[in-house]
């Protein structure tokens, strides 16, 4: 259970400790944490480290092995959760962590802990994003002050969407992920009929995220559209999580795989579609923003054109969609520093 990419400056040059703010991203398959001394500085934490989220019985237990680990003298913290935050209390969609502000802070020491929901933390990031972070795959025309969508498709899938208050963009929290899941074609249907038999309920997250990927692919194999090769079974069989496997197939040029292709087609097709519910909802004038951690992952395939094809099939409205841009977030630390911005605009 060790700490990954982990960079420390602990001290300021008279040898002073600092008090700083913790800012996290805690997911569903890892948990970022970062020590912080102002909003300026947060290409250069004090400390910092990845673990992986289901190694540990608590948010608790996780946070207070990497400040132990660390002679930083932290008095608050903002972290993002997967999960909604309900009168400063959390519990992880996928992991069976239950979080409250105040506990956490009575536990660890701290004068204060906040609580936002991670594609909240997220989308607080996406204003300050230039070129250099984003990939663009529809251009559009950007409204000034239009309201922004954030989908960001990681273990679960996370939606989130900022408005402009006269001076700056808030960012809001959403749960759009767990709205129902719905088909835009046959193969689709048939998916969503297999999915039900085995959930009842089917949330756009049992197919346009990391935990659905597998989901599609099983689909497949189960339904006889694909045949799964045999050494393909082997890799999957000593797979602690079989999506990267499904994914890297898929996108790996030099191999041919039919059916990790076809689960791919199936998942971009459905986050388009998904994407563009949500643009329309929202009426995102002022762009659509991919996050998570597969997108950038997948780009080729998603630069192919079947995404924008999925997300700009909106029959009437395709000419207001395909004015929306849409970018693709490459920071895969987006999260944890939009958790950072909010923990230092509390200030």
């Amino acid at each position: 259970m060790g700490v990954q990419n982990v960079c420390v400056w602990e001290r300021d040059v008279t040898g002073t400790k600092r008090h700083a703010l913790l800012a996290g991203d805690a997911g569903g398959t890892k948990t970022s944490l970062a020590i912080y001394v102002s909003v300026d500085s947060l290409d250069a934490p004090l400390a910092e480290g990845t673990f992986p989220s289901a190694s540990y019985d608590s948010l608790e237990a996780l946070i207070a092995q990497f400040l132990a680990a660390h002679d930083i003298a932290v008095d608050r913290a903002c972290l993002g959760v997967a999960g909604p935050v309900i009168d400063g209390t959390a519990r992880i969609t996928n992991l069976p962590w239950v979080i409250a502000e105040n506990r956490l802070a009575e536990s660890l020491g701290l004068s204060s802990v906040r609580l936002i929901n991670d594609l909240a933390a997220v989308a607080t990031a996406v204003p300050h994003y230039d070129d250099a972070h984003l990939h663009t795959l529809q251009a559009g025309r950007a409204m000034t002050g239009g309201t922004i969508a954030v989908v960001a498709p990681g273990t679960g899938i996370g939606e989130a969407y900022l408005t402009w208050d006269g001076q700056q963009y808030r960012a809001h929290a959403s749960e759009g992920g767990h709205a129902d899941f719905a088909p835009t074609d046959e193969r689709q249907r048939e998916l969503l009929g297999w999915l039900q038999e085995r959930f009842g309920h089917v949330s756009v997250e049992r197919v346009a995220s990391g935990s659905g990927i597998p989901n599609i692919y099983e689909f497949l194999k189960d339904t006889g559209r694909a045949d799964e090769p045999e050494w393909l079974a082997r890799q999957l069989a000593a797979a602690a999580d079989p999506t990267p496997v499904i994914v890297n197939t898929a996108v790996d040029r030099e191999r041919t795989c039919d059916i990790c292709r076809a689960t791919l087609e199936i998942f971009i097709a459905a986050l388009g579609a998904e994407t563009s519910n949500l643009a329309l909802k929202l009426l995102a004038t002022g762009g659509v923003y991919l996050g998570g951690g597969i997108p950038p992952r997948i780009l080729p395939a998603l630069t192919d054109g079947r995404f924008l094809e999925a997300f700009n099939r909106k029959g009437r409205f395709v000419e207001l969609l395909t004015r929306m841009p849409v970018h693709v977030i490459l920071d895969f630390k987006a999260a944890l520093l939009g958790a950072a911005r909010h923990g230092f605009a509390g200030e």
